[in-house]
């Protein structure tokens, strides 16, 4: 009796160290953080857009917050394939649009 309230307090406790969850970004195929990638989101209206949230309802796919990720998932046809859709040119402008804030700012003294 008392092993078995031994093992049951070990269970309680590995139960409370809870990792987080992970997740593989399209482009790059790292593992990370769920809470680090960005979930971008076809609905089941058929709409994609980004999902900072992680909870609208529909197909996802992640990428990192990196500028070569979001170019080559954009530039390719990775992300239409991970969420099983066609792209539409409005889509793909807005997500160009975001990977372009995503890029590294060159310092003065190395541009010369």
């Amino acid at each position: 009796m008392q092993e078995r309230q031994g093992r049951l307090a070990k269970n309680i406790a590995v139960k409370q160290r809870r990792l987080p969850p992970q997740r593989t970004c399209i482009s790059c195929r790292k593992a990370m953080d769920k809470r680090r990638l960005l979930r971008v989101v076809r609905t089941p209206e058929g709409a994609i857009e980004m999902d900072p949230g992680g909870k609208t309802a529909g197909r996802g796919a992640y990428l990192c917050t990196d500028y070569q990720c979001w170019r080559k998932a954009v530039g390719s046809q990775r992300l239409a394939r991970a969420l099983k859709c066609s792209i539409t040119s409005d889509s793909l402008s807005v997500f160009k649009e975001y990977a372009e804030t995503l890029k590294p700012e060159v310092p003065e003294a190395s541009r010369n």
